[in-house]
């Protein structure tokens, strides 16, 4: 399907329509494969970072490209189908998103397709974590855990361990009792790992005007321990429910594109340093560019969407075989429990055609159209976002791939705000846990796309990887190192600055 708007676009490059200083990524475009001499000459323009602040850029309120969502905005704004998608797969989405929603139940039961959950769990369905389809949050006191859970691992043991990770064989080694994530619920027969545990401390910031801001401090714990102390060498990453929205179009963002942003060695001398996270892709073996997850971690929306169904459902698919989840050898009545293996939909609780739809429901669900983005005050803060350094690691914009698997998402001009690489955020944010390439320190950039809606669809305004900050301006002064001298061009800003700053988030 042609998008009218990249022709509307193209045609506005072309004759120099948009005016632009800087660069969001590699402005010769050598590395786009996908496109001929004349395209890049075309869309190069596009690329780049604005010089007129007076005014929206062309094509802006479109985020998503020609698949944004031009649905009313209420609770279901991140629950639509790309708008570009055809009929036949927009019955591919219904179908996916049914999937999504629903409840597994353990096994053996009566149904002949959706038994088989746990035993150990973090959720019911893929719904219950990502909520409408949006980012989740910190349980509140006396409230299990459903939208956010810990990630565990320990350090390397010996040397076969060592070797592995330095291969890339490995993207961690996990707790040898309770394995790479602490499942917070169990199957009827079966105990549950744990219950984790949060405290917070406050912190006091000053911010230019007199304001004071308390951040909140996490402090994590695990208790009710199921199967015996954990690791003496524990480590632990908080993580709540990424929303789900715009991922086939971070998909179909051309590697190059991402690649050529990287600086690990910070030879501009700006101070950032983005790093990509290379992790092991599950069908070929191969270590490629990690792209979803907190730190990068899975390359592609089906490995994430496989790993999500075995370690947080407890679901067995062909990436990932293993039909009691997440347990390990040491949890033996885990292991020894009944399956939901059907023996004619295949040999694995999730077959194929199942993962696939979910896959697809996952890649094709649209970024909402922007809002208010021609009023003053958010024209103003767009300028500052640029201005204190923020676009520097949140790139606004790209070009897809022009043979993108899905059509859809093919060679269309996006609004993401993410670099998808590798930032050292300092140690505030640091959860001291490696992942493959990442470090301790180092998270992925979160794209800002439709940051504004959580409210709207989710209820909260609970942002970060760990839910830690209860508002946008909370989230800002969290970011340190990299990020640390974006983060006190905010503090210094007066408060109507900072006001117009949080004005241009929230139209994203």
């Amino acid at each position: 399907m042609k998008s009218l708007a990249l022709v509307a676009l193209l045609t506005a490059c072309a004759f120099g329509g948009i005016a632009t200083v800087g660069a969001s990524v590699d402005q010769s475009l050598e590395h786009r494969d996908d496109l001929s001499a004349e395209d890049r000459a075309r869309i190069a323009g596009v690329l780049a970072l604005p010089q007129d602040f007076s005014k929206a850029e062309a094509f802006e309120r479109w985020p998503g490209g020609a698949g944004t969502s031009r649905k009313l905005i209420n609770r279901d704004a991140f629950s639509h189908p790309l708008a570009n998608l055809d009929f036949e797969q927009e019955q591919l989405f219904r179908v996916g998103n049914g999937i999504f929603r629903k409840l597994w139940v353990s096994s053996p039961a009566s149904t002949q397709a959706s038994d088989g959950l746990g035993p150990l769990f973090n959720a019911r369905s893929c719904q219950r974590c990502h909520l409408k389809d949006g980012r989740g949050h910190p349980p509140a006191p006396g409230e299990q855990a459903v939208s956010m859970f810990l990630r565990l691992s320990i350090p390397p043991q010996d040397e076969t361990q060592r070797e592995a990770l330095e291969a890339g064989l490995k993207g961690v080694i996990p707790d040898p009792v309770y394995g790479g994530q602490l499942q917070n619920f169990a199957v009827p027969g079966h105990l549950a790992e744990g219950q984790m545990t949060i405290t917070y401390e406050e912190l006091p910031v000053e911010l230019n005007g007199g304001e004071i801001v308390m951040l909140r401090k996490p402090v994590y714990g695990i208790e009710s321990l199921g199967y015996g102390p954990t690791h003496s060498e524990l480590m632990v990453s908080p993580r709540v429910a990424n929303q789900m929205i715009g991922l086939g179009l971070l998909e179909a963002i051309h590697e190059g594109d991402i690649l050529a942003q990287a600086d690990p060695q910070d030879a501009d001398g700006d101070g950032i340093s983005g790093r990509p996270n290379w992790v092991r892709d599950d069908v070929t073996g191969e270590l490629v560019l990690g792209r979803f997850g907190w730190k990068a971690g899975n390359p592609n929306v089906r490995q994430q969407s496989a790993h999500a169904f075995t370690g947080d459902i407890g679901i067995s698919t062909g990436l990932t075989p293993y039909h009691a989840g997440e347990c390990t050898a040491a949890q033996t009545a885990c292991q020894a429990a009944p399956t939901g293996v059907q023996a004619a939909l295949g040999d694995v609780e999730a077959p194929d055609q199942v993962l696939d739809l979910v896959t697809f429901y996952a890649e094709t669900l649209a970024p909402p159209a922007r809002r208010d983005l021609e009023e003053p005050q958010v024209l103003h803060g767009k300028a500052l976002f640029h201005e204190s350094g923020c676009a520097a690691c949140h790139t606004p914009k790209y070009v897809t791939r022009r043979d993108a698997a899905i059509e859809a998402t093919s060679f269309q001009l996006i609004w993401p705000y993410t670099d998808l690489l590798l930032h050292d955020m300092g140690e505030g944010l640091a959860d001291g846990r490696p992942e493959w390439q990442a470090t301790g320190r180092e998270w992925r950039t979160a794209p800002l796309w439709g940051i504004g809606l959580t409210e709207t669809v989710n209820g909260h305004t609970f942002f970060l990887h760990d839910g830690r900050a209860r508002n946008l301006l909370e989230a800002i002064l969290w970011h340190g190192g990299e990020a640390q001298t974006a983060r006190d061009a905010v503090v210094a800003m007066t408060p109507e600055e900072r006001d117009a700053l949080l004005a241009f988030i929230g139209s994203l």
